[in-house]
């Protein structure tokens, strides 16, 4: 005899519940990404704004701490980002634009190159002809793509006075925040403990990838200007860029470089350039990053090919470099929840803790700080 077989347990909700719930997420899901998609012109400055906010937050508490107003804080870490835009700005649009306009004298000159070559690797061997091969290929694709990034980029420049403006009414409203919460509950401590951890924890991340990312762009700037290959600003920052990808940016940040050194130079210069990159990301990229980040992300190589595949479809060029951190942005805001932390573990390498989960832990002392910085 079976007795209360058929009866849910106490607590849990029935199987048709548990259904429309997921059934409702997973439409809210939907919905909520292409809301985004539909709203990128505005969500995309907005994004950059609050990551520039993020990394100077830990500067802006170290003007603090000195004694500085909090409001001229904010105000030297905005000109200071200025002045770099702008020296920047200036250094890299004409590069931007004389290499955008060279883009078909290079397709035209890489096809004829790798005809060549193509010609002398496959003979009369393959049904295949060369040109079908190289229609098949495309390897003037990667051109039209960074071109594509780099005008973007140029977008951005373009943008750049209204980023300021948020960066500097975010800066200004952090210190303010934990305050305006407790004052709309109480009983909220617990919440602005996890909110002050979440906060250091992306800070941590972002301020120690923006300095390898720093160095991999001037290493290789510097590389490319030995070899003589065009414009090595814009390979620098490019490279720049697409590090905050790891593994898979260093690789997409290469190809144009190499391309270009191949149509200038031929397959000699071309195979050295190559070689100098990977030996900088080899140095940086597994020697002296895992050091100073110690394990990394925590994210699996899967998951950070597919968030680069899906941040670029929603937000567009601008989304493909800030994939990782948007997805590791969601990936700490999980794990702050036991109810969706096993999202955050599958999103995870399955390995121990990295620097940034461990930082999750934050003293009672250290989060008052953080609402005050």
């Amino acid at each position: 005899m079976r007795v209360g077989t058929d009866l849910p347990l106490e607590g849990s909700a029935p199987r048709t519940t548990r259904g429309w719930r997921l059934l409702v997420s997973v439409a809210a899901v939907i919905v909520i990404v292409y809301g985004i998609q539909a709203s990128q012109q505005v969500l995309v400055p907005f994004l950059l704004s609050v990551f520039l906010a993020v990394i100077g937050a830990r500067p802006v508490a170290w003007m603090d701490r000195r004694g500085l107003p909090h409001t001229l804080s904010v105000v030297i870490f905005v000109v200071g980002v200025m002045s770099a835009l702008i020296l920047v700005s200036a250094i890299v649009g004409t590069s931007i634009t004389e290499f955008s306009n060279r883009i078909p004298l290079y397709q035209e000159s890489l096809s004829k190159a790798l005809t060549d070559v193509a010609e002398r690797i496959v003979g009369r061997r393959t049904p295949l002809s060369v040109e079908e091969l190289l229609a098949n290929v495309r390897p003037a694709s990667a051109m039209r793509l960074t071109a594509t990034v780099l005008n973007a980029l140029r977008g951005v420049f373009a943008d750049a006075f209204v980023i300021l403006f948020m960066v500097v009414f975010i800066l200004l409203e952090v210190s303010s925040f934990p305050v305006k919460l407790d004052a709309i509950h109480p009983r909220s401590r617990a919440t602005i403990q996890e909110f002050a951890a979440f906060a250091d924890s992306l800070q941590h991340y972002l301020n120690l990838k923006t300095l390898i990312c720093l160095l991999t762009g001037l290493a290789v700037g510097v590389w490319v200007a030995v070899l003589g290959i065009d414009f090595p600003v814009l390979w620098g920052l490019l490279a720049f860029l697409l590090n905050y990808i790891p593994t898979i940016g260093s690789f997409i940040a290469a190809i144009p470089a190499v391309m270009l050194g191949f149509i200038q130079f031929g397959l000699g210069r071309a195979l050295i350039a190559a070689a100098g990159y990977a030996v900088i990301n080899i140095v940086i990229g597994n020697l002296l990053e895992p050091r100073v980040m110690g394990k990394g992300l925590g994210l699996s190589t899967l998951v950070v090919f597919l968030s680069l595949l899906f941040w670029g479809w929603v937000l567009g060029p601008v989304g493909m470099i800030l994939s990782v951190p948007l997805t590791m942005t969601i990936k700490i805001a999980l794990q702050n929840s036991s109810r969706t932390r096993w999202v955050a573990v599958l999103l995870g390498r399955g390995d121990a803790p990295s620097i940034v989960d461990a930082s999750m832990t934050v003293s009672s002392e250290t989060v008052v700080d953080t609402g005050k910085a």
